[in-house]
């Protein structure tokens, strides 16, 4: 690959990962929240303990939020600010994954990890959402990269530095999402030991020195946690409720009870595997089948072939046996899908030797040699890529039509989005052409320039149009403007309710908490007793459907009384009539949350 090549894919990658952190707003679920806690963090003088919408949260420790607060504090709490630091963990998870396939398979394989690292469908997604699982995989990659520095070292000293990298990594991630952490690189340290029978590695006292840095890092955190207010009953939730309660019920309240949530289902994560490794779902097939037709080749070569496999495999089947699943609990292993292909395409027929690996003369046609497989998967994934343009064009027209009277600029719109859905077909099509030249390797650099095209270009556009649906400032701003100077009652709202309230309408309100029960309609009606002149927010059923999704809908036959909310149907919900309260004000988002302002007999509509 040439050098102007490889400054278009970094340019492309940088530009894709900025439409993504820094041109959406918040969206559900869970941005939200978790903007609350960081906004919260921003000004709060007790760091140790995050706080949303003012009351202990103990699911996450806080590294996140004081990295992204400090940001808030700095500049405002727009969205892009907030995340702002994802940048910095993409280009470190990048930077990461990328030195450790340099350093198993050659710089070819270095670029290709740290590119698909980049664009795979769920570490994308982790790295552009405000949450604390963009720096767990930054954490996790940077452990990785000391733990096979440190486990194939030729020099003491050199496995002193690589384990102590990875403990220093591990504080960190710690720090992010607690010992969730741990689990990638111990289970790849572990399986590694037993697969290629190295016990002596269990007993070298470089492996466990770095755990004094991890203490002298978390400790002191855990100590303010212990000596605050209900600190040991913030702890048992940090590391208790939220670990073990990952995995099976255990004793706790309803709202701990996290097993309860997002429940798994046996082979859950095998079956979306496919839909997590998009676009390259393919060429990881590729990669597969490539490394068991090598698994007789010499053992140093296939060093990073075991890497990968003991990086992914071991987590995937640990978490498919868990109570809980959600597909940002697999993103920590995804080094090893990305170290896997970046060994792929260093086997490529014109990718250039690498110097780490010497090729022997007499194996080199049959280790190295050209496979009709990856050629196909290749051209499948083109044709993948392909297909993909033809969805984004007619989602863009359909949100283009949608937002018809909101966007400013319809121009830039049309261009932008056009623009990307071209270059996108026209480099899908550059790399079929490519391989039937058996340039497979500049084939898949061409496939990632154009996924980084309908990124740039339509998926940016769509971004704009769903920022719409999703801004809950505009309700809280306007739930402000209508409740200013009267009590205010949240009614059993879920955590992103409670943020977007905290956020933009007032910090100190009332609160009946989730589930809606006779219970909490009691409780209302006691509060309303208590401040007669309350008004009580809720959330309401339904969405409002936009004008381009209504006429879509029209079209392929569904009636529109099922689509449309229809405001002059909205009549208050039972626990409302018992406690004396009307309908006062409502607020909807296109295709988006709808909430309802209730009051009492004096309260205009």
């Amino acid at each position: 690959m040439g050098r102007q090549w490889l400054a278009l894919l970094c340019l492309a990658l940088s530009l894709a990962m900025g439409v993504g952190v820094l041109g959406r707003g918040y969206w559900t679920p869970d941005e939200p929240r978790e903007a609350d806690i960081a906004w919260r963090m921003s000004w709060q003088p007790d760091k140790a303990v995050p706080l949303l919408a003012g009351e202990a949260f103990c699911e996450k420790p806080p590294l996140t939020y004081w990295v992204a607060g400090t940001a808030i504090a700095a500049w405002g709490p727009a969205s892009w600010i907030a995340r702002l630091p994802n940048l910095l963990y993409a280009l470190v998870t990048a930077l990461a994954v990328g030195a450790l396939a340099r350093r198993g398979a050659g710089p070819v394989a270095g670029w290709t990890a740290a590119a698909a690292i980049t664009t795979l469908l769920l570490s994308y997604q982790v790295a552009i959402w405000l949450a604390t699982d963009a720096p767990l995989l930054a954490s996790v990659a940077v452990a990785l990269l000391g733990l096979y520095y440190g486990y194939y070292a030729s020099s003491r000293t050199e496995r002193l530095r690589g384990y102590s990298s990875m403990h220093a990594a591990l504080a960190l991630g710690f720090l992010s999402k607690s010992a969730a952490a741990w689990m990638v690189p111990a289970l790849t340290f572990v399986t590694l030991v037993a697969w290629e029978r190295r016990w002596r590695e269990l007993l070298r006292w470089e492996v466990y020195i770095g755990l004094l840095l991890q203490a002298a890092v978390i400790l002191p955190w855990v100590w303010f946690v212990y000596v605050g207010p209900d600190g040991i009953d913030h702890l048992k939730v940090f590391f208790w409720n939220n670990l073990a309660g990952r995995f099976t019920h255990v004793d706790a309240p309803e709202q701990l009870q996290y097993a309860g949530a997002h429940k798994n289902s046996p082979g859950k994560y095998f079956l979306e595997l496919p839909v997590y490794l998009w676009p390259w779902t393919l060429l990881v097939m590729a990669a597969i089948r490539g490394a068991w037709q090598q698994r007789h080749a010499p053992r140093d070569e296939l060093r990073p072939v075991r890497f990968a496999c003991a990086t992914f495999l071991p987590t995937l089947l640990i978490l498919s046996v868990a109570a809980t699943a959600r597909n940002i609990y697999l993103a920590p292993a995804f080094p090893g899908i990305a170290l896997l292909l970046g060994w792929w395409a260093s086997r490529l027929p014109d990718a250039p030797g690498t110097p780490d690996v010497p090729r022997a003369a007499d194996t080199a046609g049959a280790a190295y040699a050209a496979d009709a497989w990856d050629s196909r998967a290749i051209r499948a994934t083109a044709g993948l890529l392909l297909l993909a343009s033809s969805v984004l064009a007619v989602a863009v027209i359909i949100t283009g039509m949608d937002s018809w009277d909101a966007v400013s600029s319809h121009f830039v719109f049309a261009a932008v989005s056009t623009s990307g859905l071209l270059i996108g077909a026209w480099l899908a099509l550059r790399a079929w052409r490519e391989v039937h030249t058996t340039r497979c390797l500049r084939a898949s650099f061409a496939l990632l320039l154009a996924y980084c095209a309908l990124l740039i270009g339509p998926a940016s556009q769509i971004y704009g149009r769903v920022n719409t649906w999703q801004d809950l400032a505009k309700i809280g701003a306007a739930i402000d403007r209508d409740t200013a100077g009267q009590p205010l009652i949240l009614y059993t709202p879920d955590e992103t309710t409670r943020a977007f309230i905290d956020m933009y309408t007032r910090t100190h309100v009332g609160l009946i908490p989730a589930p809606a029960t006779a219970a909490s309609g009691q409780r209302l009606q006691d509060q309303l007793v208590l401040a007669p002149g309350a008004l009580v927010i809720a959330q309401m059923p339904g969405q409002v459907r936009g004008r381009a999704l209504l006429e879509f809908a029209a079209r392929l036959g569904l009636k529109q009384g099922f689509l449309r909310w229809n405001p002059a149907a909205d009549t208050a919900p039972p626990w409302a009539v018992a406690a004396g309260l009307h309908i006062v004000r409502l607020y909807a988002l296109p295709n988006g949350r709808r909430y309802a302002l209730f009051g009492g007999p004096m309260a205009s509509r």
